[in-house]
């Protein structure tokens, strides 16, 4: 038996594609939405896997709002590095499955490892 908990948070930030060609390789903003998924297959005596709070204080904490994300990191911030930067990030603390970053309403990738 094992469940798939979710958490979601939001972040405003400004990115510039490198090494594109087109209208998002300069300096725009987006309002991400981080979208972390996380396999437990035991629950505490509360029938919690992990609580929400903790994990959604995390996810918080590594989110980069209001930032310049190329100023952030060393590599391009697309959805898909960023899917993964933080895939790796939250793993070093948490079980997680997989993470999602939308761009926008209708646009977004999502990380998991194989």
């Amino acid at each position: 038996m094992s469940w798939e908990l979710v958490v979601k948070n939001k972040f405003a930030a400004a990115h510039f594609l490198e090494h594109y060609k087109g209208k998002c390789e300069k300096m725009h903003g987006h309002t991400f939405e981080v979208e972390a998924h996380f396999k437990v297959d035991t629950l505490n005596q509360s029938g919690i896997g992990v609580d929400f709070t903790e994990l959604k204080n995390y996810l918080k904490e590594i989110l980069p709002d209001h930032k310049v994300l190329n100023e952030v990191y060393d590599f391009s911030p697309s959805a898909e590095n960023l899917s993964r930067y933080f895939f790796y990030k939250i793993k070093e603390k948490y079980p997680v499955s997989k993470v999602m970053v939308w761009e926008s309403d209708y646009a977004g990738a999502v990380y998991f490892e194989d």
